[in-house]
């Protein structure tokens, strides 16, 4: 069955860095838009960023733009979420997502589009 395991959350200092990754199993990975999302407490889950199957189109949330990178290693299964700059409103579990969209599609922004979720991993930083 398809698995998508995120790794690498854990507690920083506000203005630090940290990389989250996602891996993924059990489906064709480079058929798979990713995306990244998260969810603070009491919050709805939101979108942080997204990559399309080659990694040649990547979105970002106009609050992480500048400061989050997504990539993706398709020989790997992998997907990566960098961020730098983290502030404590950065804080909240995130969650990697990959949709079997159809080709020409655009990458979705939106929780409901996406197929499979990993369990999610903590990151929180403090000011």
């Amino acid at each position: 069955q398809v698995q998508l395991v995120e790794s690498g959350g854990g507690l920083v200092q506000a203005g630090g860095s940290l990389r989250v990754s996602c891996a993924a199993s059990g489906l064709t990975f480079s058929s798979y838009a990713m995306g990244w999302f998260r969810q603070a407490p009491g919050k709805e889950r939101e979108f942080v960023a997204a990559i399309s199957w080659v990694g040649g189109r990547t979105y970002y949330a106009d609050s992480v733009k500048g400061r989050f990178t997504i990539s993706r290693d398709n020989a790997k299964n992998t997907v990566y979420l960098q961020m730098n700059t983290l502030k404590p409103e950065d804080t909240a579990v995130y969650y990697c997502a990959a949709d079997r969209a159809p080709p020409g599609k655009p990458v979705s922004t939106v929780p409901g589009a996406y197929d499979y979720w990993g369990q999610g991993s903590q990151v929180t930083v403090s000011s």
